[in-house]
């Protein structure tokens, strides 16, 4: 199946070099780019690609708020990955909370951005440990504690939490493993359970969950 991408930045080299890596692989089609997020939004509209590469900081719309009407139109299959780097933290928690299904660093390596992609059009979660972490650290920073543990957490096993719990301090499927002592395909139907249950889109959004809802508590050690 061909992956259909839209790329959106503000600078035309940055949307140029992304375009030619991507659309020199086999199964990646570049179907639109746009330079703001007003314009990405009526692109992603007419192409409706499976992957929108979304830069956080752009003239007359910025990532967040074309990602917020990109992920809610009803029905919709497109999943954003945001463009970003280490001084736009403060975009994080927001871009999560929007919907977005990860991260990636615009200076990655080359063989990052296209992974990336076809990662997150699989409906899996870009999101790295040390990307999870920073928002932990962020979150306790701005964010404040839940008023009480939310009611979705019953429809959850025992084991269900406490893995819920570990993707939420930052660890990846193969460092639960190894901390529960279990093979790493039961982490990862664990995983799956979890988001099916909790009607969460994918781990990004796990995370942002297991902090609003109480379970796990910002600065608490893990």
């Amino acid at each position: 199946m061909t992956i259909r991408v839209v790329i959106v930045d503000d600078q035309a080299m940055v949307r140029a070099g992304f375009a030619a890596l991507l659309a020199a692989q086999p199964d990646i089609d570049v179907v639109g780019e746009a330079p703001d997020g007003r314009e990405a939004v009526a692109v992603v509209g007419r192409t409706h690609p499976d992957v929108v590469l979304m830069d956080v900081r752009m003239p007359e719309m910025d990532g967040l708020e074309a990602a917020r009407l990109i992920l809610g139109r009803e029905g919709t299959r497109t999943r954003v990955l945001m463009l970003t780097t280490f001084d736009v933290d403060d975009y994080v928690y927001e871009a999560l909370r929007a919907g977005a299904s990860g991260f990636l660093l615009k200076d990655a390596p080359p063989a990052d951005l296209i992974a990336a992609v076809r990662v997150v059009a699989s409906g899996d979660a870009l999101l790295a440990p040390s990307v999870t972490r920073r928002l932990i650290a962020d979150f306790a920073r701005s964010k404040p504690a839940p008023k009480k543990t939310s009611l979705r957490l019953n429809a959850l096993t025992a084991r269900e939490t406490e893995v819920l719990g570990l993707i939420a301090r930052g660890l990846s499927n193969q460092e639960i493993a190894a901390h529960l002592v279990v093979a790493e395909q039961t982490v990862k139907t664990h995983v799956s359970r979890i988001l099916m249950k909790l009607d969460l889109r994918d781990r990004a959004q796990a995370v942002v969950f297991a902090y609003e809802s109480g379970l796990v508590t910002p600065g608490a050690e893990g």
